[in-house]
């Protein structure tokens, strides 16, 4: 099988339409609250599929454990009434409800998967905030040490010695916490930061509206305003229109006149 793309695919559906059979799997290798499973897996068109002709099965002991996503099965070169073989690996955690992530290899020779089973993927939320948030610390190192025009474009997104991509798990918790004055400052730096890295550029709006939707919680019309204001004098004009944030302004101002 020639690709195109990355060899190991993480499956669709693990935890939605395919739980069950992923479920029982789990159960086979007697998981647990947790566990790790590596093993022979069979893709399989079904031109039958009501959603999508196209859909490419992922099948593990004859039971169908998931969906290559649409645009990988769009792409290989699998008849139907195929069965290709893969391998397939599967980190389970069980809380209140399943959690998992399958990943396929679809490549020739041994797999080389992203994560093991002493470096599972991030499966709860807690741990998905802290890779979030631990991947974006570890990009602007990179950038940083890289030097040149990359390490110059991202210190100019920096304040306080921190770049603003580093402040969005902090602010999402700040806000989860109900921490809205905390919250508020971190957007507020971010904010600097994105304008100092904008150039000519409309500055990166994801802070904006988190500072505006804090604001709006605490009762701040007038700093609601003021501060999508400041994005918009610092947005190209040829940009304003039709955006998130001049559309929520026109609103606010409108209420004010009437």
């Amino acid at each position: 099988m020639v690709l195109s793309f990355n060899p190991c695919v993480e499956v669709a559906g693990t935890t939605t339409f395919a739980r069950e059979a992923v479920a029982a799997l789990a159960d086979r290798e007697a998981f647990g609250t947790g566990g790790y499973y590596e093993g022979a897996a069979q893709l399989q068109r079904e031109p039958e599929n009501p959603a999508d002709p196209q859909a490419v099965a992922v099948l593990v002991g004859g039971e169908r454990v998931g969906y290559l996503p649409s645009f990988i099965a769009q792409k290989i070169a699998l008849p139907e009434g195929v069965s290709h073989p893969a391998r397939y690996q599967l980190h389970v955690q069980r809380e209140q409800k399943l959690l998992a992530k399958a990943y396929v290899w679809l490549g020739e020779g041994e797999p080389e998967w992203a994560y093991a089973p002493e470096d599972p993927p991030a499966l709860t939320a807690h741990d998905r905030t802290n890779k979030a948030h631990t991947d974006a610390a570890a990009m602007v190192q990179e950038a940083l040490a890289e030097g040149g025009e990359r390490a110059a474009q991202f210190k100019r997104g920096m304040v306080d010695g921190v770049h603003y991509l580093e402040l969005v798990e902090p602010i999402k918790q700040l806000k989860r916490e109900g921490r809205n004055e905390e919250a508020l400052v971190l957007c507020y730096k971010a904010i600097q930061a994105a304008e100092g890295d904008a150039g000519r550029r409309e500055p990166a709006p994801w802070y904006t509206e988190q500072a505006a939707i804090v604001h709006r919680k605490l009762g701040q019309k007038s700093e609601e305003i003021a501060v999508l204001k400041r994005w918009m004098d610092r947005c190209p004009k040829a940009r304003r229109d039709g955006s998130r944030i001049g559309e929520r302004l026109a609103k606010l101002e409108k209420g004010s006149e009437s």
